[in-house]
């Protein structure tokens, strides 16, 4: 079941980028990025709160919290440099150059987490980086 909310996850992500791309143009990429933010927010809270999720805020360990904040951090980054990679290049390449995204998290998975990568695993890597060095060259 997991593979159709990854399935999902990449078709929203698309349309990301197509929506942003034309919804950047014109404007300061950083404003855009807080745009979207705040949708964002207003969107996830909403849910949390209909939901009836909110309950289990005061639960979350510090630990918990301090990563979670920190990967908050990482994906406010990459949202600026995306939306500012998107107001400035080709959306096709830019989200492709994205996905690189993929390659490294296999890499830092199997330093922090010490996943294996079994030779399929790498093979989709190699692939991903040499595809990127394709479309920057």
């Amino acid at each position: 079941m997991w593979w159709i909310y990854a399935i999902l996850s990449a078709v929203f992500a698309s349309l990301t980028a197509m929506f942003a791309k034309v919804g950047v143009s014109g404007i300061n990429s950083n404003l855009a990025t807080a745009i979207r933010t705040i949708v964002v927010l207003v969107l996830l809270w909403g849910i949390v709160i209909a939901k009836g999720e909110f309950k289990g805020f005061s639960l979350i360990s510090k630990h918990s919290l301090l990563f979670l904040v920190l990967s908050g951090l990482a994906t406010g980054f990459s949202w600026m440099f995306y939306f500012k990679a998107l107001q400035m290049g080709p959306v096709s390449q830019v989200a492709t150059i994205d996905k690189l995204s993929v390659a490294i998290t296999i890499i830092l998975a199997a330093i922090f987490f010490h996943e294996p990568i079994s030779l399929k695993t790498a093979l989709a890597a190699s692939l991903i980086i040499s595809g990127t060095v394709l479309l920057i060259a």
